[in-house]
């Protein structure tokens, strides 16, 4: 698993062992397609990367300019591996800012500061129902954290029902890498 493109481009992160399950290069590739479609850059985009795993989403848009990032990640395993990584981009001096939140996305949602993303990046364990994704989304709303032209991705297994937006989001579109889809959407218009 390599840093696609930016200052730290080339760089080898570190995966986790264990229960954690990696965004495909395949799917990331096709995730920062779609948001540089989106945004043109990420120079100056806030990013909020859920359940981080290893941390490459958060770390790849770091990398590629954003000025905030945020990886939230519970397991003390995962955890070790975004410091390693993230102590690996910055070496590459990247401008922005990333921070790591070792506690449930649940807490952060609680806990957070009401910074408002521009990017939302969502890869919950597979097994984790829909409907709790929906309801972090509504509550993550409520609390401010997300920006009125904020691009929300969820990954989900290919194999599982299709991913509904909760009350207050659009669908924009759905991308199949395989085994796994990435719903994208964005705060329904006011």
């Amino acid at each position: 698993m390599r840093i696609i493109s930016g200052v730290a481009k080339g760089r080898s992160l570190s995966s986790v062992a264990g229960p954690t399950r990696p965004t495909s290069d395949r799917a990331r590739e096709g995730l920062f397609s779609s948001l540089l479609s989106e945004f043109g850059d990420f120079v100056g985009l806030s990013v909020l990367d859920l359940f981080a795993g290893s941390g490459a989403i958060g770390l790849e848009a770091l990398s590629r300019g954003a000025s905030i990032v945020a990886a939230v990640e519970q397991d003390a395993s995962a955890s070790k591996t975004i410091t390693k990584n993230a102590e690996l981009v910055n070496s590459a001096g990247p401008a922005g800012k990333f921070a790591l939140h070792s506690m449930s996305v649940e807490s952060f949602i609680d806990s957070a500061s009401p910074i408002s993303y521009d990017v939302i990046f969502i890869d919950p364990p597979y097994e984790l129902p829909a409907t709790e994704i929906a309801a972090l989304l509504e509550k993550a709303l409520l609390r401010g954290l997300i920006s009125s032209s904020c691009v929300i991705a969820v990954e989900r297994d290919a194999k599982s029902d299709k991913f509904r937006w909760p009350t207050g989001f659009s669908a924009m579109r759905e991308r199949n890498y395989g085994q796994a889809v990435i719903y994208y959407g964005t705060p329904a218009s006011v």
